[in-house]
């Protein structure tokens, strides 16, 4: 080692020696035996078990305490990363232990034992007493920093700083909140710190997550059994820590393109009849749509009494491969409602018993209880027979033509603790039933259909069910401003936490709550929301071709802005998969060290080029609005700029919510087509947001054929990348397209907005020779028709008037 890190070692040791001098330190009982330094791993053996200490990345550490009387259990149901080869180094001395791995450094004190987590020289967080077990629960606590913010959880209304809060790690439904749940379908035993790192307690069992809720600076997970590891993520940015995250426990796959589109749905389609009426209704109003999907009644005509037929209702549904091949060829995918839940007054019942599907008591007879549907059994996602059959039943469907999943009541809504499965009960496995009810559908894909993106819509899931393809949505919200107003932080939120579309049921699901305002202004932040799905109870329509006149016009609007995003959003999903960024990025995205931010939900980012405020508020006629610093700003709609890191008062009109374009923004759009199948990227819209202080600046635009399964690792793809450089009175912009070995060079016509310019520009040239150009005085748009040959690079150059 290298004399300067020996010194830059010690003073660390000394600054993290004053800071755990000043908090109660870890188990006074607990001593160090020994320790063993190996080339992957570091492990000190102590009096009442042993730590291991082992880097994935060198941003990543994970630790484990394994107690005497145990062995150490490696199943993650998380983790999927490998541990990379990272550079260690080890140095002893009387009083601790320093094992540096890439950037994080690990600080033992001996006595009193006490473990410390740095990045870069900077303190994260550290042990309070270690592993201690209770006569209610194992537990690992850790000290906090008096200022620090907390996020993370899982999905709950709380406000965006957590920290105060107690909550349980059991996944649960709430039906119609509001603004406040503290205990939701997603419960994730994962915090992220305005500190900037992550905390993931690496265990499925059930238990709690207090984020100091007795005010004394513990943050304390606490669980019924299993194992006690953790991992600590430390990055330069929140992009860079949630991006360390979902390397860890793996990236979303690329759903099918048609996932961007608008769905039709409601509680629910009786029969063919309904739903054909609902779409020719969407056809007549020239209101763009992609999918229909099917709550319960397409396998019974009752709620009750018929969860578990899993097979269409003959009489309500005669010729339902015929409905889905007639819905398909007008480019409408069919989703159907599936649960896990097996009733003894289904049609499968006894084949669920026969086949050993059910999960059972400890005697091995199948468990049966009542719940709201009547009395059923549970599907044991656990036991390979029952996946099989599972399995077997979405395959017939899917080769009857059905194109989606939507997995309800995955918690499971109700389970009981004496309910065993195949490999543990209830209690310890129940928040990763959901996760495992996806990977058997996403591993399905894999085996079966292998070309080919599955959709899987759930409702409950678990620390990298991202992985999965699952697209989360956030339960039975009401229909009220209430209701809406928690949505985008339960979005923000999910979506550091590495579930990305997380999204709500737009308009709001829960009571028969007519409220046209609300509506349309739910309609209209979905927009700017992962997945744009209107979903209710049916007692007030759900679907815009069936509201009143003009909140139809609003929606229509909406709807159609949504569809002109198409390649903007689409190639935020690539981002993701790439690279785990959400589509919803809180402000302190944009500026970490503004702790103002820190409880910012209601405006954000979408992407990295809009600043989105939803209106949550009825008959809100302004609203205050903060520009994260760095950028001017421009309003989506009529141009006016706001200076970056300023706070303005903005006028909320009835056609849209406050959207805003950050300067140098480039933004690929699409003409209007009324449904995704009728996407081209050969044909687009590229708009410009050009500001003199702006010198340099780039963009992209992914492009695959919307279907193929890993397109990307394929070679199918096209990736078009965009530059700006201003300087000297002129500005010019270049295209660029990287296309992967599998995919097909072709012309494209670009339609070219270049906005903020103030003066009508004096020439316009491509590739050195003078283009024909409009100039609109009033919007400042300058606009360029520009045909973008294959294999070539597009040079414009505007020379500004002066």
């Amino acid at each position: 080692m290298k004399k300067t890190s020996i010194v830059k070692l010690n003073i660390f040791a000394a600054a993290v020696f004053a800071v755990v001098s000043t908090v109660q330190a870890q188990n006074s009982a607990r001593t160090i035996v020994s320790i063993s330094k190996q080339a992957d791993h570091l492990e000190i053996k102590t009096n009442d078990g042993r730590y291991v200490l082992k880097p994935y990345s060198d941003k990543i550490m994970e630790t484990s305490f394994i107690p005497a009387a145990e062995k150490f259990n490696p199943v993650s149901h998380a983790v999927v990363l490998l541990p990379a080869r990272v550079k260690t180094s080890f140095k002893e001395t009387a009083s601790d232990i320093q094992y540096v791995a890439g950037d994080i450094n690990v600080t033992i004190t001996r006595s009193p034992l006490q473990i410390a987590y740095a990045y870069k020289g900077k303190l994260l967080l550290s042990e309070k007493n270690g592993y201690s077990k209770t006569a209610e629960a194992e537990v690992l606590d850790f000290n906090l920093d008096a200022s620090e913010a907390l996020y993370g959880g899982g999905a709950r209304a709380l406000g965006m700083n957590r920290r105060g809060n107690r909550l349980p790690l059991y996944n649960k439904a709430h039906y119609g909140y509001e603004e406040r749940s503290e205990q939701m379908n997603f419960a994730m035993p994962l915090v992220f710190s305005s500190k900037m790192y992550g905390l993931h307690f690496d265990n499925a069992a059930i238990g709690q997550l207090d984020l100091d809720s007795k005010k004394n600076n513990v943050l304390a997970y606490e669980t019924i059994s299993g194992r006690k590891t953790y991992q600590v993520i430390a990055g330069d940015s929140w992009a860079d820590i949630v991006s360390n995250y979902t390397s860890l426990t793996g990236r979303q796959p690329l759903p099918p393109r048609w996932t961007f589109g608008n769905f039709a749905s409601r509680f629910g389609y009786h029969n063919e009849a309904e739903a054909r009426s609902i779409l020719d209704k969407f056809r007549a109003e020239k209101i763009p749509v992609d999918a229909i999907i099917f709550d319960l009644y397409w396998f019974g005509k009752d709620i009750k009494g018929t969860m578990g037929n899993l097979e269409f209702d003959k009489d309500s549904f005669p010729n339902p491969k015929g409905m889905i091949a007639d819905f398909a060829q007008q480019g409408i995918k069919t989703i159907l409602i599936t649960e896990p839940f097996i009733l003894t007054t289904s049609k499968k019942w006894q084949e669920a018993v026969d086949k050993n599907v059910l999960a059972t008591d400890k005697q091995g007879k199948p468990f049966t209880y009542d719940f709201y549907f009547g009395n059923t059994g549970l599907i044991d996602i656990f036991n390979p027979p029952a996946q099989d059959w599972f399995w077997n039943i979405y395959k017939d469907l899917k080769n009857m033509g059905v194109a989606g999943w939507w997995g309800d009541l995955g918690e499971p809504e109700v389970h009981p603790s004496a309910l065993q499965h195949k490999t543990g009960s209830a209690d310890e496995l129940h928040n990763i039933y959901g996760h495992h009810w996806a990977k058997l559908i996403a591993d399905g894909y894999k085996k079966d259909y292998p070309d080919q993106r599955p959709f899987i819509l759930m409702r409950s899931g678990y620390s990298g069910s991202q992985r999965l393809g699952m697209i989360p949505w956030s339960g039975d919200v009401n229909r009220s401003w209430g209701g809406l107003r928690s949505q985008p932080e339960i979005a923000l939120q999910m979506g550091m936490q590495g579930m990305a579309y997380m999204h709500s049921d737009l308009g709001g699901f829960a009571g028969a709550n007519l409220d046209d305002e609300l509506y349309a202004r739910w309609l209209q932040y979905g927009v700017f929301q992962p997945v744009f799905r209107p979903h209710a109870q049916e007692e007030v329509a759900s679907e815009p071709v069936l509201r009143e006149a003009k909140t139809k016009a609003l929606a229509k609007a909406a709807i159609e802005l949504r569809y002109r995003m198409l390649p903007y959003n689409y190639t935020l999903a690539f981002d993701n998969n790439q690279h785990g960024l959400p589509f919803m990025r809180p402000l302190f995205y944009a500026e970490p060290l503004n702790q103002k931010l820190q409880a910012v939900a209601d405006t954000y980012l979408w992407g990295d080029s809009f600043l989105v405020h939803p209106v949550m508020k009825v008959a809100e006629k302004e609203a205050s609005v903060y520009f994260p610093t760095g950028s001017t700003w421009f309003d989506f709609y009529d141009g006016q700029q706001y200076q970056g890191g300023t706070t303005s008062t903005v006028t909320v009109v009835q056609d849209h919510i406050p959207v805003f374009v950050r300067a140098g923004a480039f933004v690929p759009m699409s003409p209007l087509v009324q449904n995704t199948r009728d996407y081209s990227a050969k044909k687009l819209e590229l708009h410009y947001y050009h500001d003199a202080a702006v010198k340099k600046s780039t963009g992209k635009l992914y492009d695959d054929d919307g279907e193929t399964g890993y397109a990307y690792e394929k070679g199918a793809y096209t990736l078009m990348h965009f530059n700006s450089q201003a300087n000297a009175g002129q500005l010019k912009i270049s295209l660029r397209a990287q296309s992967g070995s599998r995919a097909e060079a072709v012309d494209r016509d670009i339609a070219m907005c270049i906005h903020n310019i103030p003066g009508k520009p004096a020439q316009v040239s491509l590739q050195n020779k003078d283009l024909p150009f409009s100039w609109d005085e009033a919007k400042k748009q300058l606009n360029i028709d520009v045909r973008w040959l294959k294999n070539s690079k597009a040079e414009l150059l505007i020379k500004l008037s002066k």
